[in-house]
């Protein structure tokens, strides 16, 4: 999804974005634009609140989550599940260095084990109820094997 509302691209991003793209990224603008303006602010303070705190774990994952290797495009789908995790805390307790890794190994178990979840975003491009229950249940599963 587009991040950065400044540039023209980001503009017009969302027009082209899947409906589950923009259910699972609406979200995500947003919390990446309060990150960044209390990341700058935090660097001055050693004593940060809870909230404060949450907030830059949790930004610091998302940026880690939104870099992918170049000549590496992911799917419409599996972006779709991997912004989902982000947003959703499901990485909240993955430290910020096995992000990467995370991801890398997140998308295959998707598509073993839970290739329903996939097949329905690809072709509806909607992240219906059921479709998301499936996928909370997925990405929770994987974080049992993965830590």
């Amino acid at each position: 999804p587009a991040i950065n509302v400044g540039i023209s691209v980001s503009r017009v991003g969302s027009a082209a974005q899947t409906k589950a793209m923009k259910q699972v990224a609406g979200s995500l603008k947003l919390f990446l634009a309060q990150y960044r303006e209390v990341a700058a602010f935090a660097q001055f303070g050693s004593d940060l609140d809870a909230s404060t705190q949450f907030l830059l774990n949790r930004g610091a994952r998302l940026t880690e989550l939104l870099k992918q290797p170049q000549y590496s495009p992911l799917s419409v789908e599996q972006q779709v599940v991997v912004v989902f995790a982000g947003v959703n805390g499901f990485l909240d307790r993955i430290p910020t260095a096995r992000i990467v890794e995370f991801e890398s190994k997140l998308l295959p178990y998707m598509s073993a084990n839970h290739a329903d979840v996939l097949e329905s975003i690809a072709v509806t491009g909607q992240l219906t109820a059921e479709v998301e229950k499936k996928l909370r249940t997925g990405i929770s599963d994987f974080i049992k094997t993965f830590l």
